[in-house]
């Protein structure tokens, strides 16, 4: 039987020295187009949108094993981490297989179908602050 993992990042990200969206978008938008084409990966800014010195970015992959997944976002987070112009200041996953039971009890799908659950979920939190 074939295997699904899908694995997903999101990244809570300080910027530098950006006074405006539009600074902030000329940071963000290189590092999410990198993300894309050099991981092959599904990236975008997901969160802190009204922030100029914050970003939140989501990063998601798909392979066979859960091995895969996860080496593409080491990768893809030693990336973010090495960038300069950002602090990178915690990062989540999660891990999902098509073969997990429902993810909730209430959840109204059948358990009969293949629904995806949580099966990994960790954080690295660094400073919170947005100063």
């Amino acid at each position: 039987m074939l295997a699904v993992f899908t694995a997903t990042m999101w990244c809570d990200i300080q910027l530098g020295d950006v006074a405006s969206l539009k600074a902030k978008r000329s940071v963000v938008r290189p590092i999410v187009a990198e993300l894309r084409r050099r991981y092959d990966v599904a990236a975008a800014e997901v969160g802190a949108n009204d922030l100029h010195r914050r970003a939140e970015i989501g990063v998601a992959a798909v392979a066979s094993t859960a091995g895969q997944v996860g080496d593409v976002l080491d990768a893809c987070e030693r990336f973010v981490a090495g960038r300069p112009d950002i602090v990178l200041l915690s990062v989540r996953r999660q891990l999902l297989s098509h073969t997990d039971p429902p993810a909730h009890t209430d959840d109204p799908t059948p358990a009969s179908t293949d629904t995806p659950s949580a099966i990994n979920d960790t954080a690295r939190e660094g400073d919170r602050s947005d100063g």
